[in-house]
């Protein structure tokens, strides 16, 4: 799924357009569909993100982990693995926690500032 495709169905999800989307966070209009050819600024994935309370990796398509933990508690605990025998699949779950929990660390720290 494309970011713009995500873009549209948490509109859908929340009952209104991608136009009204843009009216409420500033961005010039258009701006989003472009997103189908070009990649999107920093700036505005990020504004998106925070309106959807969902992270900038679930709008790439780097994760299907859509929302938030609202308390920023990690309720999953990634183990000591050298030496251990893990699928390539536990082991990408493995590394997808970790650019998770990486993630919300940059969230707290940007909050903060």
């Amino acid at each position: 799924m494309t970011t713009l495709e995500r873009v549209k169905e948490l509109c859908k999800n929340r009952g209104i357009t991608v136009k009204r989307l843009e009216e409420e966070l500033e961005i010039p209009h258009n701006t989003i569909y472009q997103w189908k050819r070009i990649a999107p600024s920093l700036d505005k994935i990020q504004k998106v993100a925070d309106f959807f309370k969902v992270s900038v990796d679930y709008l790439l398509g780097r994760t299907d982990i859509k929302v938030l933990p609202e308390d920023n508690t990690v309720h999953t605990i990634a183990a000591h693995h050298d030496g251990d025998e893990w699928t390539e699949e536990e082991l990408e779950e493995i590394e997808e926690f970790k650019r998770f929990v990486a993630m919300r660390r940059e969230a707290r720290k940007n909050k903060e500032d």
